[in-house]
């Protein structure tokens, strides 16, 4: 199996069965991930390095204006696309291997959790897991430790309070919080910062 048929198999939301050439290709990915990151987290980098890194992590060039405080753990990595002038604090750990999408200006809070891969209900098959990705639009703000489950999507614009769990989708410019969140109100216009 070679990544793009992989990336392929979990787009479809395809389980990956415990021990199959998949779940296989998964794990020796997975030893890739680790290697990178242990570089990106053992010191001091620069941005530019910072950015080189992840560029590896992920198999594709990130935009200039990226923006990451260490750590940072991702699982898989090759799943990942970011927008421009999104940035991840430190401690977030990623489980991307299902597809994880960060849109433009979005800020990714201390310590939050992105997981894209549930695992099978039926003891037997517990080793099986299921992908979903999360899609997080524009200009969203993820709280401190905020948790993100497989296959939510954040609307654009919304803020997620922190600590919180994410279980379901949340409309574009809700203000959601709890455990597991809720919506609270709609940003209003005034809420916005002046990117001027």
């Amino acid at each position: 199996m070679d990544l793009q048929h992989f990336l392929d198999f979990v787009g479809r939301r395809e389980p990956i069965r415990a021990g199959s050439p998949a779940h296989l290709f998964m794990h020796a990915q997975a030893q890739r991930a680790l290697r990178i990151t242990a570089r990106l987290n053992g010191g001091y980098h620069p941005a530019g390095e910072l950015r080189a890194l992840l560029s590896e992590l992920i198999g594709r060039e990130v935009p200039d204006s990226f923006g990451l405080f260490p750590p940072f753990h991702s699982e898989f990595g090759q799943n990942v696309h970011l927008g421009e002038d999104v940035f991840i604090n430190a401690g977030c750990i990623f489980q991307d291997t299902g597809g994880l999408w960060i849109g433009a200006r979005s800020l990714i809070g201390h310590g939050c959790t992105l997981t894209t891969l549930n695992h099978g209900e039926d003891p037997a098959r517990r080793g099986d897991m299921i992908p979903a990705p999360i899609r997080i639009g524009e200009d969203v703000w993820l709280g401190a430790r905020v948790t993100v489950v497989p296959g939510v999507s954040i609307g654009d614009g919304a803020i997620v309070g922190a600590g919180s769990l994410l279980t379901r989708d949340v409309p574009a410019r809700a203000i959601v919080a709890g455990v597991p969140a809720r919506v609270l109100r709609e940003v209003r216009a005034g809420d916005r910062p002046d990117r001027s």
